[in-house]
């Protein structure tokens, strides 16, 4: 297997009113990245472009080392999905899903299926369409690791799902993760999922990559830097990405987090979130873009 299970080279797709915008990122073998951006950035929009689902208007996707195109189909062999919405028609039953599988994937295991349905407590005689949103996200996923995949790409698996099933689900992430070579590329908006298991992390705005690489080294560059709204004329414009005032003082989100203790030891400097990050980004983004 290659290096870099998934790679993005300057990827372009243009919908006129959307623009995905000369693109690049890699996702290393055996590593969980989360693709983050709110809603609309372009995450879909990439999966699709991956999974060969729509054309790119330029640049290079490559899926284990090869050129994603219709020569090279059969990779997709190798890779589990689970989107959003439940991808069955309602009124199958996870019997006869299992059916289905079989003639679409030569590496459908069919006693896996089955044992994941009863690790996922899921009727296999039930009409899906009578499935909670939960037990409807851990069907798919019950079918995505039932083909031996070597990745997992998942676009929103934990959106409007409670804490408690969204947790169940991140340790079946975790456990296919912890099995050799295994890849998941996790898109979602819930970032605090993400910190949880997420290794590699790629932020996507408006169609264009803010932030990409090791989530601990992301975290650790930034920080929430808090002080009265007259201190933030002396902090240094290199460090800051964006800063929000309020009655009480501001919160300035800083990119070295090191130096600033250094240099402005007066003021509370505190860890940031991936969600902190993404919020103080997507605003400095949309500022920029009134005053352009």
């Amino acid at each position: 297997m290659a290096e870099n299970v998934i790679e993005f080279k300057n990827v372009v797709k243009d919908y006129g009113d959307f623009k995905l915008d000369s693109i690049s990122f890699v996702v290393p073998e055996g590593s969980v990245c989360g693709f983050i951006g709110q809603n609309g950035a372009g995450k879909t929009t990439a999966i699709s472009l991956l999974l060969d689902l729509i054309r790119r208007d330029a640049g290079e996707v490559y899926l284990f080392g090869e050129p994603v195109d219709e020569k090279h189909a059969y990779l997709r062999e190798d890779v589990g999905v689970v989107f959003d919405e439940m991808g069955f028609h309602e009124f199958l039953t996870p019997k006869q899903i299992n059916v289905i599988m079989k003639n679409a994937y030569k590496n459908w295991d069919e006693n896996e299926f089955f044992n994941n349905l009863k690790k996922f407590s899921l009727p296999s005689n039930k009409s899906c369409g009578a499935f909670s949103r939960g037990m409807r996200m851990k069907l798919q996923i019950a079918a995505a690791l039932s083909h031996n995949a070597k990745l997992l790409v998942m676009d929103e698996p934990t959106s409007g799902l409670d804490p408690i099933v969204r947790n169940e689900i991140m340790q079946i992430f975790r456990e296919f993760e912890m099995q050799e070579n295994h890849t998941i590329l996790l898109s979602s908006h819930i970032t605090g999922d993400l910190e949880k298991i997420a290794d590699e992390v790629v932020f996507i705005d408006a169609g264009r990559i803010v932030l990409k690489g090791n989530k601990d080294s992301i975290l650790e560059k930034h920080a929430v830097l808090k002080c009265p709204n007259d201190y933030v004329e002396k902090i240094s414009e290199s460090v800051i990405v964006n800063v929000q005032q309020g009655a009480y003082g501001s919160e300035v989100l800083v990119n070295d987090a090191d130096a600033c203790r250094r240099l402005y030891p007066d003021t509370v400097i505190e860890p940031s979130t991936l969600e902190e990050i993404m919020i103080f980004y997507v605003n400095r983004a949309k500022q920029q873009s009134k005053n352009a």
